[in-house]
């Protein structure tokens, strides 16, 4: 297995990189002004519980409100009702919980505020199919669109267009309210209108961009979903039921790896950011990054070791087979694989949420003789991958990496360390 020193190095970083996206943390600075009437707090996303609680200890006012996330992932509230659903497939639970978000803020007047708390993962937490439709339609959506390798940009599009939330439209239903949206960005960019699928925030994209993104990468989807798809309209930014409202990214990818860059330093590693945004197939962008790390071990270009380099993103996995896995473990291996035989080399590659796929592991651990290890023990790793296997690859290495669930998500997390 990896050994431990580059585990506690590598994982240190990682602790570093979600210490800076800490709930308690990043609200500091960030409280919207008090309202002359109710406050509501309203919320999604696989680190909205852990958000909730951290905005009740630090709210002196009272608050009432409901958010949803994962199962699993909830935290103790006073008074925020905490609901968990399933992702990233939505279930019955995540139907009821969209309701009771639409019954919170039903009936508000213009001295009322609504706090929304939005985080990745909100938009399977959120199902809220179009008149007509049925969870098992969203469902069926939501599949398709993760089995197609499309980036989160695409798919957020999609989905915005076969919703009665998403898009905007649960903060219209606010309306005459004031909306304060606190977002925690796991999207490239930090466009905060794409964190979620933007239930809180309009944005200008519409049935075209949707329609175009289903062509480009291929979905299928029924006649009737195309149909209501390309009739869809979202309301835009600019009417006036957004009036008044705010909108702030208080976490984000980027301010993750600079404190985790700053956390390697100070342990007396140097540490370059290559990129908070890049996407593309796991698979891909981990050979990038292995041709990276040989260029510096054998030429001292373009960095010189003993150096850390640190990335974030959201990459994805077309799926081919039927293994398990998620798009961390998947470039893991492929980075295993490219990196095969190069010295003094550990990498991690990590979804900040602790969660990486439907397994329980957050990503894996690497190093120059993963690819070697897996050969000793039987196991054919450009097989592993064709099957979207990683997972099994790498618990049979031991170099699983599980911290569980952190509380926040701020996208993929990248370390290659070069010694």
């Amino acid at each position: 297995m990896v050994s431990a020193a580059d585990k506690a190095f590598l994982g240190g970083l990682f602790d570093a990189a979600i210490a800076a996206a800490d709930p308690a943390h990043i609200l500091q600075g960030n409280l919207p002004e008090r309202p002359r009437g109710r406050t509501i707090v309203i919320g999604a996303g696989k680190g909205v519980a852990q958000l909730a609680a951290a905005f009740e200890n630090a709210w002196d006012a009272p608050l009432e409100g409901v958010v949803v996330t994962r199962y699993g992932y909830g935290a103790a509230c006073r008074n925020i009702k905490v609901l968990e659903a399933a992702h990233p497939v939505p279930d019955a639970a995540g139907m009821a919980a969209s309701a009771a978000l639409i019954e919170a803020v039903s009936g508000l007047s213009e001295d009322d505020l609504v706090v929304a708390l939005i985080t990745g993962g909100g938009s399977a937490l959120l199902p809220a199919p179009p008149a007509g439709f049925t969870l098992a339609d969203e469902q069926a959506l939501n599949r398709a669109l993760l089995a197609s390798g499309a980036p989160i940009s695409a798919m957020n599009a999609i989905r915005k267009q076969f919703s009665r939330l998403k898009g905007g439209r649960l903060a219209a239903l606010a309306h005459p309210a004031r909306v304060v949206s606190l977002i925690v960005s796991d999207v490239p960019g930090d466009k905060a209108h794409e964190v979620a699928s933007g239930p809180s925030v309009a944005d200008a994209s519409g049935a075209r961009e949707a329609l175009a993104a289903i062509e480009a990468y291929g979905i299928e989807l029924s006649e009737a979903m195309l149909a209501q798809i390309g009739a869809a309209q979202a309301p835009s930014p600019e009417d006036a039921l957004f009036h008044g409202h705010e909108v702030r990214v208080i976490a984000s990818a980027r301010l993750s790896l600079e404190a985790a860059a700053r956390a390697a330093r100070e342990a007396g590693t140097d540490a370059v950011i290559l990129s908070d945004r890049i996407e593309g197939e796991a698979r891909e962008v981990a050979k990038m990054h292995a041709a990276m790390a040989w260029e510096v071990r054998s030429h001292a270009r373009p960095f010189r070791p003993p150096v850390v380099m640190l990335s974030g993103g959201e990459t994805t996995v077309t799926l081919r087979g039927s293994g398990k896995g998620g798009r961390n473990s998947e470039f893991a291996l492929s980075l295993a694989m490219s990196g095969a035989g190069l010295a003094d080399f550990a990498a991690l590659a990590a979804d900040t949420d602790g969660i990486d796929g439907s397994e329980d592991n957050a990503g894996a651990f690497v190093d120059g003789s993963s690819d070697g290890r897996l050969r000793a023990l039987g196991i054919d790793p450009a097989l592993m991958l064709a099957n979207n296997d990683a997972w099994s690859a790498f618990d049979a290495l031991q170099d699983l990496f599980v911290p569980g669930p952190t509380g926040t998500n701020v996208n993929d997390f990248r370390a290659i360390l070069l010694r």
